[in-house]
């Protein structure tokens, strides 16, 4: 597990990985209570097969709520973010690190052509790179101790 692994390895360890899409034509708060009822922070917004946007809770935050949006009145079209920066399941954990920390975002989508296949987040990643972490401290563990093979 290390930052040259690739995003399809990390989508076929992640624990949740369903699709929650939401078209751009439905309400803010539709978007709202799907996030809370999955405990997600940011959806995919889908115009039929089509990834036309991202919405996310900081979206809501910094374009529903200050602005002065209700969330009942306000289609997800409104204040979701477009276009959408996205990665294919060849990218390594280290673009995705690199382009979350540039475009100062935490989801990323991943398509293969133009098919949603998942979605990666920022806490997606960190887990990843501590899991790493923690198999070099246990096999340096074994090395110094002699339990090491070899």
């Amino acid at each position: 597990m290390r930052i040259t692994d690739t995003v399809d390895q990390v989508l076929k360890h992640k624990t949740f990985n369903k699709i929650l899409p939401i078209s751009p034509e439905q309400t803010v708060h539709e978007a709202l209570s799907l996030m809370a009822e999955y405990d997600v922070g940011a959806l995919m917004v889908l115009s039929g097969d089509t990834l036309v946007g991202i919405l996310s809770e900081r979206d809501y935050a910094r374009k529903g709520i200050l602005r002065g949006h209700h969330s009942k009145d306000t289609k997800i079209s409104d204040i979701m973010t477009s276009p959408v920066i996205s990665v294919t399941p060849r990218h390594t954990v280290d673009d995705c690190m690199n382009l979350m920390t540039e475009g100062h975002f935490r989801h990323l989508p991943v398509l293969e052509g133009d098919r949603v296949v998942g979605i990666i987040s920022v806490g997606d990643i960190i887990k990843w790179v501590i899991s790493g972490q923690e198999h070099a401290i246990q096999a340096l563990e074994g090395y110094i101790t002699g339990a090491y093979p070899g």
